[in-house]
């Protein structure tokens, strides 16, 4: 079985991660993987990219092209938005010849293939949703609105007031391509996003499944908790909690800014706070309790130590298609505290293994992070933790999920 993953980079961000844990997952399981991405950051063989420096050139620059008619909405929100709509991506042609019996997509925006270019894929089509993008006019996180469900327009995360405007035009571009997709299988991640997928008018009448993006339980595994703080220089006496992900602080969707209010009504003698993903700011940021800020993390060995440092680790996102930190965490032994929404549903059990605050509250969530780290059966919390995990998380169990899909589309092709 050749199946070839298609995701914008191979290791950096979430779905890169995701996509690229899957990759080796299945290459673990004996299947013939590849990756296909527009930047290659790793030194994988597997993994494919452009390869002449004209071609890495403009693989650079097709992010910048593709957000320009995005910047003509002077009053857009400063999530992330996107058109897919340059031309000139060699991505399909090269997808048709590696011929693949499976192309299984992930996050191909940023000018990786206009949205057009999906139909062209001769090889069954399975997607795994890491946002919402695919079911939207564009935007990747759509928070509470509901205009996807009909036909996008009058884009809240545009600031637009037209019913014609980017987000109705990005719409029916998808809605037609989609028409033409003979044989595809659609993937969310979490229960929450099999749901939003299903309210959408773009994915009516297809196949859609929760799958759960894979994690290796060895390598993310528990780990001496004081020589983790040894070799991160973090104290040995204080309760440190945990936060972190690709621009934590800058990302609204994150929630730096729930996590900051919660944290006033958290003692502040005893705690303290760790963050990755950012780098320290040039102005302080007013937090009662110390923090160390640990800036960005590339390597799974770095983030195995961090989790295992830290007492809890809060992921106070408004919206998660999925849940990866989380998980992270969790399959280290150490609970999660988060809002009860969403993806993180899924991973996090209320006092079994972890806290489900009431969204979006944050005096609820200071409430959970002062159980969390004050609570007398801590251990049975870590344990639990731990065995949620190797029960629905772990890489071979997903792969065998994806291998078992994989092996009946190629039997049974839509004709």
């Amino acid at each position: 079985m050749k199946v070839l993953i298609v995701n914008t980079l191979d290791i950096v961000g979430g779905a890169a991660r995701a996509a690229y844990r899957l990759h080796q997952a299945l290459l673990m399981q004996g299947v013939d993987s590849q990756m296909l991405v527009q930047s290659k950051i790793s030194d994988d063989f597997r993994v494919l990219a452009p390869e002449t420096t004209l071609k890495k050139y403009l693989s650079k620059l097709r992010p910048v092209l593709d957000s320009l008619p995005v910047r003509l909405y002077k009053h857009r929100s400063k999530t992330l938005f996107s058109t897919s709509y340059l031309p000139f991506s060699d991505m399909v042609e090269r997808i048709n010849t590696l011929n693949p019996d499976i192309v299984h997509l992930h996050w191909i925006t940023s000018g990786m293939m206009r949205i057009e270019d999906v139909a062209r894929i001769n090889a069954p089509i399975v997607w795994s949703l890491h946002d919402d993008w695919a079911i939207t006019g564009g935007c990747h996180i759509k928070w509470d609105c509901e205009r996807f469900k009909a036909q996008c327009g009058l884009c809240p995360r545009l600031g637009s007031n037209r019913e014609n405007d980017l987000s109705r035009k990005v719409f029916n571009r998808k809605k037609e391509t989609y028409s033409k997709i003979r044989d595809l299988t659609v993937i969310g991640l979490s229960r929450w996003m099999v749901s939003c997928v299903n309210e959408s008018s773009l994915f009516s009448n297809r196949n859609v499944l929760n799958i759960p993006n894979p994690i290796d339980v060895s390598t993310f595994s528990p780990f001496s908790k004081n020589d983790a703080r040894k070799l991160f220089n973090l104290p040995s006496g204080k309760k440190l909690v945990l936060f972190g992900a690709n621009s934590a602080t800058s990302d609204i969707n994150k929630g730096f800014s729930e996590l900051s209010v919660a944290l006033e009504s958290v003692d502040a003698e005893n705690t303290e706070l760790i963050i990755f993903g950012s780098s320290e700011p040039q102005i302080a940021q007013g937090f009662k309790q110390k923090v160390h800020y640990l800036g960005h993390l590339y390597d799974d060995v770095s983030l195995r130590i961090i989790y295992n440092a830290a007492d809890v680790m809060v992921v106070p996102s408004l919206q998660e298609s999925f849940g990866q930190t989380a998980v992270e965490s969790m399959a280290c032994g150490t609970p999660v505290v988060a809002f009860g929404a969403t993806g993180l549903l899924d991973i996090v059990d209320h006092l079994e293994n972890g806290y489900l605050a009431t969204p979006y509250d944050t005096s609820d969530l200071a409430r959970g992070i002062e159980i969390m780290l004050n609570a007398d059966n801590y251990a049975e919390l870590c344990q639990n933790a731990r065995d949620k995990i190797l029960r629905e998380f772990d890489s071979s169990i997903v792969a065998d999920k994806f291998i078992e899909l994989y092996e009946k589309l190629i039997i049974n092709p839509v004709l």
